[in-house]
This record gives structure tokens, sequence and C-alpha cells, in this order.
């Protein structure tokens, strides 16, 4: 009889399998879009997660009690980060990573019986409503408001940056409930089905020129109270609690190998700048090294992380880090292919296969990927936001 696997024996043997999955299961039409940088439709994320379904891989994070593989916070770094590495697309969050966690761990059994199902099936698809348009980072002061009246709350206000509201059937809202003396007492936890009347969906085109972000208006929209998770007041803490959810996975260090190999291949192949050849395998090298930093960072956090706690001020250093290395990564793809990238038109990412007016096929993809990437210092709460957080839990301040 064979002695049992050592931890570090099953990280490696379940890292094996994510590849196995990748290289075999993983839609091989998906994984070019992605590996070009290609805008992605629903039907591509569709795609991805119905690859997934027969491994039970959808919401591995999830308990076995609700359908998902009991993860360790380190399988599911792991991951995370070899799909990303490997072509994956990103595995949109606000159903499977928010939401559905919130609904499990604060729900009310009927909740827990109509969402999560869908949610694992991926037969509904969830979009979050968070941020408004003087309420960001600063999620506190938020605006929209809900009303009791018999069994319904009237909702009335505007959210703004909303991913991907386009393609949701539900939107789960931070509403403001009541007036406190602290604000974030008055907020409360609401799930709104999108075919509700007096939902407005406006599209915010990005600098891309592509069609991810939305504002949604709320005009006398009736929710009924059984939509509202936990208590009346709870958001906040709910709301908490699904950032830390949002943060765990916000490093993105596969993303970050994925695009450094391109960077690599396009400086080897001389392709570009090819002049300042050596200032920029220097300039890679550096790059390499902090990634390698982040990873040891990352791998550490996961290692020593409870899965039935919130993460602490490690999620933020990630959340920095990780979309700072991102943005360093395009901007410096970017550079290299200098005047070629200059040619970008919206429409040549809304391919199945790169195309480019000049310079590589994937140069559209590259351009892509750093002007959308801008973003990635903002969202999920700015960097500025990480940092006083950071700052408040270990300094005190």
């Amino acid at each position: 009889m064979s002695p049992p696997a050592s931890l570090a024996e099953r990280e490696a043997a379940f890292r094996a399998e994510v590849r196995l999955y990748c290289e075999r299961e993983l839609p091989a039409k998906v994984r070019a879009k992605v590996q070009a940088n290609l805008f992605l439709e629903k039907q591509d994320y569709v795609d991805y997660l119905h690859s997934l379904i027969p491994r039970g891989w959808v919401a591995g994070h999830w308990p076995g009690t609700w359908g998902g593989c009991d993860w360790t916070p380190m399988q599911r770094f792991i991951f995370e980060e070899e799909s990303a590495a490997s072509g994956a697309p990103w595995l949109i969050p606000f159903g499977i990573s928010y939401v559905g966690p919130v609904i499990f761990t604060f729900g009310s059994q009927a909740q827990k019986d109509r969402f999560l199902p869908t949610i694992l099936a991926s037969t509904e698809w969830w979009a979050q409503g968070y941020s408004e348009p003087g309420a960001g980072s600063d999620l506190a002061g938020l605006k929209t408001r809900a009303v009791r009246d018999g069994n319904d709350y009237v909702v009335n206000g505007q959210k703004t940056w909303t991913t991907y509201v386009q393609w949701a059937d539900w939107i789960f809202l931070l509403v403001r409930t009541s007036e406190e003396a602290r604000r974030q007492q008055g907020i409360s936890f609401l799930l709104v089905d999108m075919k509700t009347p007096g939902i407005t969906v406006r599209p915010i085109r990005t600098m891309d020129g592509c069609h991810h972000v939305n504002e949604v208006f709320f005009d006398d929209v009736r929710v009924p109270v059984a939509n509202l998770v936990g208590e009346e007041g709870g958001g906040w803490r709910y709301a908490k609690f699904l950032l830390g959810n949002e943060r765990v996975i916000a490093a993105e260090t596969g993303k970050s190998i994925r695009q450094l190999e391109h960077l690599k291949a396009l400086v080897a192949a001389g392709t570009g700048r090819a002049r300042d050849q050596q200032v920029f395998e220097r300039r890679i090298a550096e790059m390499e090294l902090k990634l390698h930093a982040l990873r040891a960072f990352c791998l550490e956090a996961a290692r020593q992380m409870d899965g039935s706690a919130p993460p602490g001020a490690e999620a933020s250093i990630m959340k920095i880090r990780g979309s700072e290395l991102q943005q360093a990564i395009a901007e410096a793809t970017i550079e290299w292919l200098g005047a070629q990238a200059l040619a970008y038109r919206p429409s040549d990412v809304h391919r199945a296969s790169p195309a480019s007016p000049d310079g590589p096929a994937a140069t559209a993809g590259f351009m892509r990927e750093y002007l959308y990437g801008r973003a990635a210092t903002i969202y999920g709460g700015s960097n500025e936001i990480q940092r006083n957080i950071i700052a408040k839990a270990e300094l005190g301040l």
C-alpha cells in the first residue's frame, strides 16, 4: 500500500489536472479568442462554463452541500491561475463568486433552492449593482432607495459601470432602506429580476470601443420583500463578505503569465522596435521578477487562508500588485509595437480570429487589452482605497 500523498503532491496533481482540462476540454475557439485578446461574446462564456460542468468546476470553491467541490483556497488559486495562463476566459464572477456565496451564507432556504441550481447550471446570469455616479469606491455613499410598500420594495435610483448587465437575467443591488447616522447601517441587499418593469439599461462604451459596462436606471421598480437577502439594514455586512471574495481572485497571476509570454514572443521575434531589444529584454526580466514575487505572496496567502473567514489586507495587496503588473505588461507591449498599434479599430476585435490593419494580426487585441486594462486599478475598489484598507488593517492608521 503506497503512503498517502503529501500536501505538495496533491497540489501538484490538481495543477496537472487543470492543465489537462485546458488541453483537452477547453473549447478551442474560445481559447483562440482569449489568446488573441479579442472581445468575447456571451456565447463564448457559455461554451466555457458548459465545458466545466461535467467536472463540477463551475463553482469548485463552493461547499459540496451546495454543489461545489469544497476546494481549498489553494485549489481555487491553482484553478484560476492555470486556466487563465492556458487561455481560459475570465470566469465571470457575479453569480458564481459573488451573489452565490452570499445567498448560501446569508440567504433564506427558498432563495438557496431557487437561485443556486441555476447559477451552477449557467442558465441564469447575474450582474452586480453596486457603483453609482456618486458612490464608487465610497460605496457607503450610495443613493438608490428601496421603500417598503406592503409585500414589495419600490426601488428608485441609478447604478453605473455595471458589467455585462446587458446579458443578465438578475441583478443584485445594494440599496438604501433607511437613513442612519452611520451610512452603512441603512443599506440592504436585494435580488432583482431584470425583466421587472421600470428598469432601463444604457450601454457605456469603454476606451477599447467595446460594450463591457452600462448604466442602469430604476424607476418605481417593485421587488418582492422575499428577495431581500438576510436582514434589512444588513447589506453592508454582506457587501464586505462579497468584496472579500472578489479580491481573493484579483491578482490574476495566470493572466499576467499569459500576457508576459505574448510580449516575450514578440520581442524574441524582433517584431516591432527591434533596435530596443536589449532594453525591452531587461524590462521583461524586471516584470518577470515582480510576477514571481507576486505569485510567491499569493501562494503563501492561499496556504494560510481560512476559507470560512474573510481575507485580510493580503487580498488588497494582491489586487494592487496584480492590477499594476497587468498594466505594466500591456503598456510595454504597446510600446514595443510602436506605431503599428495606433491603427486600432474596435471591429477588428469583434472577430472569430485576430486581424489588424498594420503589424502582426494580434496587434488589435494587444491594443484592446491595453485600453480596457487601464481600468484594472479602479474597478473592484480603486487601488487608493486598497492602500487605505492596508493602512488601517496593518498600521492602525
